[in-house]
């Protein structure tokens, strides 16, 4: 399995490097309120906007499972009190290890 993790990661790396190679053309780049106009290589404005593209959703998906989160830590609360009241009778009573 490790063998494919690192074999999938070259080949990305790879194709990163070829994508860069090949477009080192500069651009001019220019954001609207700004009057100035910024010059950089192709590769670099794309691997930029995938990255930004990347964290915002991901920012995104983080914020949307929060609900998720929450209900879990509750569930956990909840279920470690129940284990403490069954700790707390005579006999010692367990809650199995799955869960269930």
């Amino acid at each position: 399995m490790r063998f494919v993790y690192w074999f999938i990661t070259a080949l990305i790396a790879l194709v990163v490097v070829v994508f860069a190679v090949s477009n080192r053309a500069a651009v001019g780049l220019s954001f609207f309120p700004l009057p100035a106009e910024i010059q950089a290589p192709l590769y670099l404005v794309v691997i930029v906007a995938l990255v930004v593209g990347f964290l915002v959703g991901a920012l995104t998906a983080w914020i949307n499972g929060g609900k998720r989160r929450r209900e879990a830590r509750d569930l956990r609360r909840r279920l470690d009190r129940v284990q403490h009241d069954l700790d707390a009778l005579p006999g010692g009573a367990k809650l199995p290890a799955d869960g269930k």
